[in-house]
């Protein structure tokens, strides 16, 4: 079933320009179908703000076809924000309050920009304890992307992130550890998943914390990997949302840093663009230095060159596996209409998380 346009989130409409069914609230209404309420706690900084909204809104669209679901995005105050990005919170998003009031039965929580080289110190530090904690207790399950995989092994079970020499960024292979898990039984074995970011959690951690891993790369380290109650809270360290040009308009920002005297010039994402796209990338880099060095004006990165010709090979398993994930809440979630001994019920397993 699809997403509910119950907000002139914009997101919607670029949605349905792709040809994704929204409904109404109307038509909602008039549907006999149960609703899934899903918050998506958006820290990500301005420019990523909208796009992480239609990635995250898009999986979870396209992957659920059990019960209506209303999306309520909200963020933490403290993060700073400009003119353009605080109007649209204000129009279009809830505060974490109205999310108490009215509850919620899934949360997904994304990552954001760190300024600190201690979490703790973050200005988001507290509200998003404040969060997760209370999901923790009246949520049925927690998804937490990157960041807030970190912050929640940091804070909960004392893992702390470990800074990486290097980014890592780029689409790693991945494989299946429990392919009995119903987070991920019966999709691909091995598959790819993009990741970004200048620290990790090992594998080691996630199982010193008491925590189950599903999934994992030998270059990238650990995907996806769950708490001991199998999925009350999942834990993210790659980006199955991302689009297929994500890492190419982050490796534009990491250009333009370049450009602006903030970092050396960035290495290409691994195993993501081809021969030819590398290829004409160099030629940028030296056409780029070249009017640096002379003061001329910059050429124009030449992403329309390469957008269309970028492959895509992790969005159907991300999109299984999202689909499972929503199929397991909304089935705790009604489960109070479910008799145990009935419909097949196992009454030693009624929620049906062992299958």
């Amino acid at each position: 079933m699809p997403l509910v346009a119950h907000t002139k989130l914009p997101t919607f409409n670029r949605l349905r320009d792709e040809g994704q069914t929204i409904l109404t609230p109307d038509r909602a209404i008039s549907q006999d179908f149960r609703e899934l309420h899903v918050g998506l706690l958006n820290m990500m900084p301005d420019a990523a703000m909208a796009a992480t909204e239609r990635q995250f809104l898009r999986l979870v669209g396209q992957s659920n076809q059990i019960a209506q679901i209303f999306v309520h995005p909200f963020t933490i105050p403290e993060l700073a924000r400009g003119p353009e990005a605080l109007d649209h919170i204000a129009k279009h998003y809830e505060t974490f309050a109205d999310v108490q009031r009215d509850g919620l039965d899934a949360l997904i929580i994304t990552g954001a920009n760190v300024t600190r080289p201690v979490l703790a110190k973050e200005p988001f530090w507290d509200p998003l304890i404040e969060v997760i904690e209370w999901a923790s207790e009246n949520v049925t399950s927690t998804l937490c992307s990157c960041l807030a995989t970190h912050a929640v092994l940091d804070f909960r079970y004392g893992q702390k992130r470990r800074h990486l020499d290097e980014k890592l960024w780029g689409v790693y292979r991945h494989r299946v550890l429990d392919r009995a898990h119903p987070l991920v039984r019966s999709v691909n074995t091995r598959f790819d998943v993009p990741h970004s970011r200048f620290n990790e959690v090992a594998r080691s951690q996630f199982e010193a914390a008491g925590l189950h891993v599903l999934v994992e790369s030998e270059e990238a380290g650990v995907h996806l990997a769950v708490s001991e109650n199998l999925f009350r809270i999942v834990f993210l360290q790659g980006h199955p949302e991302y689009d297929a040009n994500s890492l190419l308009k982050e490796y534009k920002r990491e250009v333009v840093r370049y450009q602006n005297g903030e970092r050396s010039y960035p290495p290409f994402p691994a195993h993501y663009l081809g021969a030819g796209h590398e290829a004409l990338l160099d030629e940028y880099r030296e056409a780029l230095q070249a009017a640096l060095d002379r003061g001329d004006p910059v050429p124009e990165f030449p992403e329309d060159l390469i957008f269309g010709q970028l492959h895509n090979t992790w969005h159907d398993t991300g999109e299984s596996f999202w689909a499972r994930w929503i199929g397991k809440v909304y089935q705790v979630t009604h489960s109070d209409r479910r008799k145990p001994y009935m419909d097949g019920v196992d009454p030693l397993d009624p929620l049906g998380l062992k299958s």
